[in-house]
């Protein structure tokens, strides 16, 4: 069965680098990032685990977990993340999960459920385990990106992607395309005017159905 978004994340117990942890129980009560990677040592995978790290000021900031997944072994992983670490200039205090089994790239619906990794294999026989996933604190999958092995990740997208659904989070807002923190939210339909402007105060009305109103503090 396919992940869809507000799917819960499979509570699978996993094996990282540091240490046997369960998906649930690491999520806790913040948000949390899961990024996959096809292969360890290769080029692109490691500028994005190095922007990763360079980013821990920025996920700490807003309550967020990261955690990496890659399909090959903890003592890969250990030995990949001195590369990682001397190319980014910073420590990679994250967890990389080692799915050489491929049970999280096939409960996440990255790669199909009679995959396997032949003998000698490369990043081309892993190339869909190359997602992001953004989770919300009740454990619920908010958001799902998947990119091809000849483009890195923008994770100054993902960062702003993270802010919006943070900035909406159970409430009856909406971000427009380019939205940036600070700048106006789209009220939902779900509220008629005159309980959208008691909510947030004067909208500024676009259209009947698009009304923006300023982001709540």
């Amino acid at each position: 069965m396919a992940l869809r978004i507000n799917d819960t994340i499979p509570d699978l117990t996993v094996e990282t680098d540091q240490g046997t942890l369960s998906l649930h129980d690491w999520i806790g009560d913040s948000w949390a990032i899961l990024f996959s990677h096809p292969k360890d040592f290769t080029p692109v995978c490691t500028t994005e685990f190095g922007a990763v790290a360079q980013l821990t000021a920025e996920w700490e900031k807003r309550g967020t977990k990261v955690m990496g997944i890659s399909v090959d072994g903890v003592e890969e992983h250990k030995k990949w993340k001195g590369d990682i670490e001397a190319v980014a200039g910073t420590p990679a205090g994250f967890p990389i999960i080692a799915d050489n089994d491929l049970t999280v790239a096939k409960a996440l619906d990255m790669l199909p459920a009679d995959a396997y990794l032949p003998d000698g294999r490369t990043p081309a026989h892993s190339a869909t385990v190359r997602s992001v996933f953004i989770i919300a604190p009740n454990k619920k999958v908010q958001l799902m990106m998947t990119y091809p092995m000849s483009v890195g990740r923008n994770f100054a997208e993902v960062l702003r992607a993270l802010d919006g659904l943070q900035r909406t989070y159970e409430q009856p807002l909406a971000v427009p395309a380019n939205w940036e923190v600070g700048q106006d939210v789209i009220v939902a339909l779900s509220l008629d005017d005159a309980a959208a402007e008691a909510k947030y105060g004067a909208l500024d009305k676009k259209l009947p159905y698009l009304r923006f109103a300023k982001s709540p503090n």
